[in-house]
């Protein structure tokens, strides 16, 4: 991807001379020679504590960012925007429709498709209500030729006919699964059964819920499909042969079978009101993704089989089988057209447990930063009774920002929030994070975290959240910047002068470029 360098260089040069700690020339150190671009001076070996909290990496993001703006289409929105997320600006509705040429005949000949999300019940003095979240479309028939030409909208520095077969083939389906016909003003009908297994945590059925003696009944949800074809509501349903909320510990599986649709299945959960509750992030924490390298993040989530991250398996098994009545919740911002490849590799891998992804209606960059705040306050809200813990990786600021959030927010409900150090494990994450969000709260109960051992041995469900011999080595500012650099009130000291310059243009490059 070409990049305007000479620009992005002559916009940081103001907000560098803006920022300049000195302009006095360390002792000792003769003047430069008068070249176009001077070789850099090393100061003497002194070092100088970064005291102002003055935005210096927000500014410098920001002019790397407005000038990338200015660069045309040919530069992605995830990198304009400095987020690391790729999943961005998917087409809906009328843009499938006119890529495609279909004409009304055509669209009306259709079958009518329901994607049907895992979600979660909560009991009320009324009795069970269940969460019912899915979108209703239709497939277009494309031929593999189109099928081709889209897909390789989405790929970097390659295509669909320089793959593997099997990984051209899963990255036509799923450009399948984007370029589809939302469906507005429809109404669903679900029948719900006992659920039998769900989920691969190691104990028998999987997860930690139990199959119920009951439940089976058909509910027609009381409103159409939004504009984009999603559905999205908590509706009462019927408590026969169920136990009680308020008077068993147990989750209750149920099978929630979409009527007139055979791809609309999906296993969702009776949550009782106190408990125990995770909150897991999928990229990069359950998976090997690389969000942070589009060219391979894009290859691991279109092409490439999905693939676990080091053992972290056995960490959510041994949870699952110890910790009793533990509800494993998985909520990616990861749009829900995509979603079904996410649902097969987590009951194939990790136990059952209800799902959140992202909405139509949240599309652009802006509305990818407030997804998660939003999913978390739902169930939160949901459950104000019960105990989280938030799980997911340094790479994605959304999470940074959120969960620390969560414990002001929830005052009690935060038990431990893991976060995997992305850029400790891993050369090629060269985003910083900004770890601010945690000064105040009580250090013992978050840990960052590098390799899924660290969180062995932990006693999470009494509150046990920090492993004493796992460094945390934390600043509340940025860190993860070029050459050890890191800013906040907690930081260690770093290189004067030159140093810090360089770094902070290196993580302006990173973050505009994210090589």
């Amino acid at each position: 991807m070409a990049f305007a360098l000479s620009t992005i260089l002559l916009t940081l040069v103001p907000l560098l001379s803006a920022h300049a700690v000195s302009n006095r020339r360390p002792a000792g150190v003769a003047p430069e020679h008068p070249l176009i671009t001077p070789s850099p001076t090393l100061p003497d070996p002194v070092t100088r504590t970064i005291h102002r909290k003055r935005g210096i990496l927000d500014d410098l993001k920001g002019n790397v960012n407005s000038v990338l703006s200015e660069l045309g289409s040919n530069v992605p929105s995830y990198v304009a925007s400095g987020v690391p997320n790729f999943f961005q600006d998917f087409p809906v509705g009328k843009d499938v429709r006119k890529s495609l040429g279909l004409d009304d005949s055509q669209i009306s000949a259709l079958p009518t498709s329901v994607l049907n999300i895992p979600s979660y019940g909560n009991w009320t003095d009324q009795g069970w209500n269940l969460r019912f979240r899915g979108n209703v479309y239709k497939q277009p028939n494309i031929s593999e030729e189109k099928l081709n030409d889209l897909a390789n909208i989405f790929l970097i520095d390659t295509s669909v006919e320089e793959l593997p077969p099997d990984q051209a083939n899963q990255a036509r389906n799923l450009t399948a699964a984007i370029f589809v016909l939302q469906q507005s003003d429809e109404n669903v009908t679900f029948n719900l059964r006992p659920a039998p297994t769900a989920g691969a945590s190691g104990e028998q059925g999987g997860g930690g819920a139990v199959t119920p003696d009951g439940g089976s009944q058909q509910v027609r949800f009381p409103y159409e499909t939004t504009t984009q074809g999603d559905y999205d509501a908590f509706v009462p349903i019927d408590g026969s042969g169920l136990a009680d909320g308020n008077n068993t510990s147990n989750l209750q599986r149920l099978n929630v079978y979409t009527e007139g649709s055979n791809l609309g299945n999906a296993t969702s959960y009776l949550v009782p009101p106190t408990g125990l509750t995770i909150i897991s992030d999928i990229d990069d924490i359950l998976r090997i993704t690389k969000i942070y390298q589009p060219k391979e993040g894009l290859l691991n989530s279109f092409a490439r089989p999905f693939v676990q991250w080091k053992n972290m398996p056995d960490i959510y098994a041994n949870w699952s089988r110890s910790i009793p009545d533990f509800h494993f919740h998985y909520l990616t911002t990861t749009p829900e057209q995509v979603t079904r490849n996410y649902m097969d590799f987590i009951y194939k891998t990790y136990p059952g447990g209800s799902f959140d992804t992202r909405p139509l209606n949240f599309s652009d960059v802006e509305a990818t930063l407030s997804i998660r705040k939003y999913l978390l306050d739902k169930i939160f809200e949901t459950y104000p009774e019960r105990k989280f813990i938030l799980v997911a990786d340094t790479s994605n600021s959304d999470v940074m920002k959120a969960y620390p959030q969560m414990v002001t927010d929830f005052p009690g409900q935060v038990q431990c929030i893991f976060l995997r150090n992305t850029s400790a494990t891993d050369d090629g994450n060269r985003f910083p994070y900004d770890t601010s969000g945690f000064e105040g709260l009580d250090r013992n109960t978050y840990m960052f975290f590098t390799v899924p051992d660290d969180l062995t041995n932990l006693d999470i469900q009494n509150g046990q959240c920090l492993n004493a011999s796992i460094p945390q080595n934390l600043t509340f500012g940025y860190q993860g910047l070029p050459f050890g650099i890191n800013l906040g009130s907690g930081a260690a000291s770093v290189t004067s002068g030159a140093s810090l310059w360089t770094g902070l243009v290196v993580a302006g490059f990173a973050v505009a470029f994210m090589v």
